[in-house]
């Protein structure tokens, strides 16, 4: 049987999914529990993703120092794969983690540095938390790439024993990221999960973070968007293709409450811009890797949602030497009415006292 929704019902799915509506989760576990993942992403025109994710959902409560909190002396939450996480969930990535580096080159480079690896381990075990820079380079073979990867071994080597499970982060400061062995950051008595049950859990988890997604979608390397056969077929009016939807979402499909949020560009309810035309009729891109003349919306522009659409661009900056948070436009795919002028406009405003700012700028009419 598959269940036929409008398009609306599938954009208040999709919103609700993501913790978009007026009822807001209460603490950074709840969030994540419902997210799944947070994005890591430091580009701070505004502030950094995660901050943004978590703000946008906890509204005022939330503080960057309560994800330090977290991340550092709780250790409710790990970082993995460019995503913060539950740790309560890292039972669910062991198999991933055995099965990695899931390139050939990496693995044989990995190979190849036996010995550079087993120093790294025994200078965490002795000197760590070390950031990267810390780490001697006595790399026998070293690291080949077109990018800024590019011989950069001893990162590079941090960085792949963090995918096998061997070296986490333990915590970051104005440096950057602090790495350590992972048996004294990852808790010990978290129970084991078989493959089939992982696998299972993280893609039922996954769906109910979409609400609605596609049974394939496009290709992830660390947080796959993929759903399969889980949850319940669906079609959507108006869209070609079968959908899957959350069973839980659709027996709360008419409890919808709306609100005006200003999105990160990093947001999972933003990053799939095929399911973003198609669910929302909606047009976006991060245009901060473009030269200024090719800009539409600005170098970081924010897509700006109220209720179950998503209605603007917001190209805005934060001044934090200035105090201000600098408005250049506010960019409306339609007309705004006067609700919506006045919801976007309070949201700014929400957003620059968050930060301790000014707003300065262009006002929404």
């Amino acid at each position: 049987m598959v269940v036929q929704l409008s398009r609306d019902e599938a954009r208040r799915i999709a919103v609700r999914a993501q913790l978009l509506s007026a009822e807001r989760p209460t603490s950074i576990v709840e969030t994540l529990y419902g997210l799944t993942v947070v994005n890591i992403e430091p580009t701070a025109a505004i502030m950094p993703s995660a901050d943004h994710i978590l703000w946008s959902r906890l509204g005022w409560p939330y503080q960057p120092a309560d994800l330090k909190q977290a991340v550092e002396v709780d250790r409710d939450v790990f970082e993995w794969g460019g995503f913060y996480r539950l740790m309560s969930d890292l039972p669910l990535l062991r198999h991933e983690m055995a099965q990695r580096p899931a390139y050939a080159e990496a693995r044989e480079w990995l190979a190849a540095n036996a010995v550079f690896r087993a120093e790294v381990m025994e200078r965490l075990r002795s000197e760590g938390p070390l950031h990267a820079a810390d780490v001697p380079d006595t790399a026998q073979v070293s690291w080949r790439s077109s990018g800024w990867t590019n011989n950069r071994n001893s990162s590079q080597m941090l960085e792949i024993l963090v995918t096998t499970g061997d070296v986490a982060v333990s915590r970051r400061d104005a440096k950057g990221r602090l790495f350590d062995l992972a048996e004294r950051v990852y808790p010990s008595d978290l129970a084991d999960v078989s493959f089939d049950a992982a696998a299972r859990e993280r893609t039922e988890r996954r769906l109910a973070a979409f609400g609605i997604a596609r049974a394939k979608g496009i290709k992830q390397p660390f947080e796959p968007v993929d759903v399969g056969t889980i949850g319940e077929a669906a079609v959507v009016d108006g869209v070609e293709g079968e959908w899957r939807v959350d069973a839980a979402a659709l027996a709360s499909i008419d409890s919808f409450t709306p609100r005006t949020a200003l999105i990160s560009p990093f947001d999972r309810l933003v990053f799939d811009r095929d399911r973003l035309l198609d669910l929302f009729d909606y047009e976006y891109l991060l245009e901060m890797y473009k030269p200024a003349a090719k800009r539409r919306w600005g170098y970081f522009a924010l897509p700006i949602l109220h209720s179950d659409r998503f209605v603007g661009k917001l190209d805005a900056k934060a001044d934090r030497k200035a105090g201000v948070l600098n408005v250049h436009a506010v960019h409306e795919d339609l007309p705004f009415s006067a609700e919506v002028a006045a919801a976007v406009d309070g949201e700014i405003r929400e957003l620059a006292r968050w930060l301790g700012l000014e707003v300065k700028g262009l006002a929404v009419q």
